[in-house]
Order: C-alpha cells, then structure tokens, then sequence
C-alpha cells in the first residue's frame, strides 16, 4: 500500500510475512498464494505491500538461480504485491516450535550474518518495483548483549561498515539503493533507540541506520518524542519503522493480572519483560521469570515484549501500548516531511496468543492481517496522508 505525504513523497505500508514462517522458496511461493494475495483481497486493493522474509535456504536458492528470482518477481507482480522491504532479522528456524535466544544467531560477530545480509541486499535490490529505487532491510541490533566485548564489538563494526561498502557497489550497479536497520530490542547489544547512536556513530555510513519497532521502544519504556529527538540529532537515519503493540500490565501485583499475563508465557517466542523506576530500568529475559521471582517491583507497570494484534488489545486487566504506536508514528511521518518511508505492520505472534485468541483458520488470520492494516491505513490518512490506488 502507498500513501502520498503532504510534501509529495511516497510513504509505503506492508505487513511483514515472518507471520507464515516458510524456510524455502516453495514456502515462500505458497504464502503469496495462500495468505499475501487473500489479504490484499480483503483490503479491496489492486496491490499490497509485504515485508518478505527469506530465511537462509530460501535465499541461497534464489541466489544460486537468477531464474528462480525473476520467477519470484513475476509471481509477486501476478498476485497483484510488491516488496521494498525486507526482515531480516531472522535467520532460519523462526517457525520452529522453540525459538526463543536462537533468533540472535548468527549475530553480527559472525562472518554468515554478514554473507546473509549481503544476498537479502542482491535480492531486494532486484525485487523491487520499477517504479521503486529505494529498499530497506532490518537485522537483529548487533548482538544478545552476552558474551560481548570490546574484540567482539570491532568484528561486528567492521562487518558493518564492509556492509556499507558492498550497498554503496550494489548501487553503481543496479541503480537501487538499499539500506539496512538495527533494530533494538530489550537485551541486546542495542536494546534501545538511544543504545544504537554509539555503535551506528562507529560505522560511520548512512547506508546503515535503525529500524524502529514500536513494541520493543514501549517495552522499554522509551518516550517516542525524545528517541526520535535523540536519532534525528546524532544524524542516524531512521531506515524503517515496525508497527507492533506490547503486552501492558498497569497492576502487575494484583492476583488477576498475574493470571492474565501467565496466560500470555508461552514456550516458542522470548517475551523480555521490563518495569521502570524513577532510579532504573528493570528486566528480565522472559515473561515467565519475571512472573516466577521478584526480580521486578511489583509497584510500577510491566511491559512484555509480546506483539498483540494492532486492532484489538487484549481483555481487561491487561492492555496494550498502541498509544505508543500512535505517538511514533506521528512523530515518524506527521511532520512536514517523513522521517521514514518504509513502515511495516510486524504481528508475528497470532500463533503464540493464548489458545482462545488465536486464529485458528487460514480465513481467520487474514481476516486479522487485514484488520491491522485497515487501523494502520487509518492512523496514516489521519495524519494527512492520502493513499494511492
């Protein structure tokens, strides 16, 4: 979906399609069939935008066979979809039945992360519309903040800015530039938008910036005005913008709310969860943890790193944090002129939602798929902008 900005530019929304995890290309074929072009349907719309995920095999299949991508640009054009962004973020197994810590392998110490990247970069910059010159990629924000030092930290910059160099190539090639986003996330190396202008400051280059998910911002707490304040005065570009809601619990000590949040700790996905004190910022890795000790005050709000559908939040007493949505997104593209281009609706979690919650046809997810995007096209015109045909 595109949308016109005031200043003339064109804004793009997707969904991104890590929600049907497919690990080859054959999957990924059959999600255009099976759920991309159904919701494009539903939307009443001539084209739809994804964010496409290719995990590790599907991507070195393309890569190995040029013929294999201009089938995959011509199926995508059939079905009536197009792609200017890519996750990248996950490798390979993210529909497997545990993922949790091994979403952050291969990180950016690893020279595989880097060849990954790379190909996704080839990809895009061949899958684009023709209309279309600019993509974008989002990856994991560097590293889990374990086991990381100073040695580790000069690899992950260098490979970074080796990155840098084969986009700034891919350009003089093709005509298409393609940038990436570090995406923060609660326990990384880059956890927050403020934590990405240190090592973003190191690599030095506008090739690579951040991507800002808007549930991992809420989760730990960031004020949208002052992170977006904080990028745009240490000239980090904002690459693309995750639309997504964390799990909110006001009363985190009340007996009913521990209940309600325990229904949520589910065992594929990680959920940090985080409360803020005046003096700090409190965490744990995951949402059963932090139910199971004292590591968090009970007295302030709890935010868990659970992507609730956009449309609808969850049942009292819990919420959800799209006001925080809400004001990011404001600050992203209401102004005179958008600070990103690139926005994607990043529900991946419709499977990991507590069994009554969870779409249990193939009918049903694309029905909520296509609730988020009709909130997300509306929260965009109500900013100003106009959507295109």
């Amino acid at each position: 979906m595109r949308f016109r900005h005031p200043d003339g530019s064109t804004v793009h929304l997707a969904y991104c399609t890590n929600v049907h995890p497919a690990e080859t290309l054959e999957g990924v074929l059959a999600q255009l069939r099976d759920h991309c072009e159904p919701v494009r349907k539903r939307l009443g719309r001539d084209r739809l935008g994804i964010g496409l995920w290719l995990a590790k095999d599907a991507a070195r299949a393309l890569i190995r066979d040029p013929s294999a991508v201009r089938g995959l640009r011509t199926e995508l054009d059939r079905r009536g979809l197009e792609v200017v962004t890519l996750n990248g973020f996950p490798y390979e197994g993210f529909g497997s039945a545990k993922v949790k810590y091994r979403v952050y392998k291969p990180d950016w110490t690893d020279p595989e992360r880097l060849t990954h990247t790379t190909d996704l970069a080839r990809l895009l910059a061949q899958l684009l519309p023709d209309d279309v010159t600019e993509g974008s990629i989002s990856t994991l924000p560097i590293a889990w903040r374990t086991s990381y030092d100073a040695d580790r930290a000069a690899t992950a910059h260098a490979a970074l800015r080796t990155l840098a160099e084969r986009l700034d190539a891919l350009e003089e090639l093709t005509g298409r530039s393609i940038r990436i986003g570090l995406e923060p996330e609660p326990g990384c190396i880059v956890e927050t938008t403020h934590d990405a202008i240190a090592p973003l400051t190191a690599v030095g280059h506008d090739r690579i910036g951040i991507c800002v998910d808007t549930c991992h911002l809420a989760t730990s707490f960031e004020d949208p005005h002052t992170a977006v304040d904080e990028l745009t005065a240490a000239r980090i570009p904002i690459v693309k913008s995750q639309l997504s809601a964390a799990l909110h619990a006001e009363h985190p000590h009340l007996p009913d709310v521990r209940d309600a949040l325990a229904a949520f700790d589910e065992p594929r996905f990680l959920h940090q969860t985080r409360a803020r004190t005046p003096a700090a910022l409190h965490g744990t890795d995951d949402l059963g943890e932090a139910l199971a000790g004292d590591t968090l005050p009970q007295a302030t709000p709890w935010r868990a790193h659970f992507h609730v559908p956009l449309h609808t939040a969850p049942a009292a007493p819990l919420t959800s944090t799209l006001s925080v949505l809400q004001d990011t997104l404001a600050r992203l593209v209401g102004g005179p002129h958008p600070l990103t281009s690139h926005i994607e609706v990043e529900t991946y979690t419709w499977q990991a939602l507590p069994p009554e919650l969870r779409p249990h046809t193939r009918a049903q997810l694309a029905d909520g798929i296509t609730a988020e995007l009709t909130l997300a096209r509306d929260l965009l015109t109500d900013l100003g902008l106009k959507e295109l045909p």
